[in-house]
């Protein structure tokens, strides 16, 4: 009952204060009003000091309604005008009606650009309020989101350790069949935990930037290592994963100013949504190809490809696709992929195979190899 009074009282003091404040200003538009009446009547009328209504009618759009403001106008261009004829012994020629007319018109146009001014500014104000709220938003939800998924972080770490400590029969023997539930528990888990780290590496890159630890790095030894990883993921998929170079047979390096972890994300980011794209038994390749000015990474598979509506959304934040898939993520893969690579400033994008299949590719600016690999 007392936050409800104090809050009454609040709103009675600010309708005080705006009627106080509404007041004065009308105080104010009359005496300006009657200063210009003195001195337009009582001097000749050639002598046009109509102008000076234009303080009134700054004062009434500054602090009144539109309303207002257009009543105060047409006000002071009837008494411009009105001084022709009042007081009536005063003799009346053309140069004083044209002053007195081009004083109407600058009263009139002081009017309506004050008022589109004021319109103006109302609407800059209302956008910068909106943004305001909108950035507050933002950052609320990306704090929440960023202490949720560190919060996740701790039981999904606990649950793992605590099913390898089952693993490694530190509490009893285990069974066959038991320990292919605990495998799929291990991964799940894994996977979960991939998830959350993701999610809270999107939100602290757009939060803060991507730092990247620059140093030279083969594009071909960490395809090779993201293959092994996930080999046993595209197995139990029944997908055939494959390293070529293009057109050449031979084992080939190729170098970029890179960081090696982000850069090795990128490649199990696209492998995992190009095996979970594609049906069992299909094909996944890695295609590596070297130019004298960049070097070009394709993640070929044998999926349903990409829809036309897709292709524009397929890197955005949360976009997971309509097509069929075996796993479903959390969207923020290819999104994660697309801040790497750009802050590489390479060049990531997708289109479709034929007869059948996407296309995933990414090229990044050729380094030169580190001395001590040329020896």
């Amino acid at each position: 009952m007392v936050l409800e009074a104090l809050f009454q009282l609040k709103s009675i003091q600010k309708t005080l204060f705006g009627q106080e404040t509404s007041a004065r200003i009308r105080w104010l538009i009359v005496g300006s009003f009657a200063v210009v009446l003195l001195l337009e009547y009582t001097t000749p009328p050639d002598y046009v000091f109509g102008y000076l209504y234009i303080c009134p009618i700054l004062l009434a759009n500054a602090r009144l309604n539109r309303a207002r403001t257009v009543q105060v106008t047409l006000l002071a261009a009837f008494l411009t005008i009105a001084n022709l004829w009042i007081p009536a012994n005063k003799a009346v020629v053309a140069s004083t009606v044209a002053d007195r007319l081009i004083a109407v018109m600058a009263l009139i146009v002081t009017g309506v650009l004050s008022d589109r001014i004021r319109r103006s500014e109302e609407a800059i104000a209302q956008q910068k309020a909106q943004l305001q709220a909108q950035e507050q938003l933002a950052g609320m939800r990306e704090d929440f989101v960023s202490t949720l998924t560190h919060d996740l972080k701790t039981p999904l770490l606990g649950a793992i350790e605590t099913i390898k400590a089952f693993q490694r029969g530190e509490f009893g023997s285990i069974t066959t069949a038991q320990t292919v539930v605990l495998n799929t528990m291990v991964r799940s888990h894994h996977t979960t935990l991939q998830m959350v780290e993701t999610m809270l590496d999107v939100y602290r890159n757009d939060s803060e930037g991507l730092t990247l630890n620059l140093q030279p790095t083969d594009l071909a030894s960490l395809a090779e290592n993201v293959l092994t990883t996930l080999r046993e993921l595209a197995f139990t998929r029944r997908i055939h994963l494959s390293l070529s170079y293009g057109e050449s047979d031979f084992r080939r390096t190729l170098w970029v100013e890179g960081d090696a972890l982000q850069l090795q994300r990128v490649f199990a980011n696209l492998l995992t949504n190009s095996i979970n794209h594609s049906p069992r038994g299909g094909r996944v390749e890695i295609v590596l190809e070297s130019q004298p000015s960049y070097q070009l990474v394709k993640v070929l598979d044998e999926g349903q490809g990409i829809t036309p509506d897709e292709l524009p959304l397929l890197f955005e934040r949360f976009y997971q696709g309509h097509g069929d898939r075996q796993a479903k993520g959390s969207g923020l893969g290819l999104y994660l992929t697309r801040q790497i690579i750009e802050a590489h400033h390479g060049t990531l994008w997708a289109e479709n195979r034929s007869p059948q299949g996407a296309l995933f590719g990414f090229r990044l600016p050729t380094a030169a190899m580190p001395a001590s690999m040329e020896l």
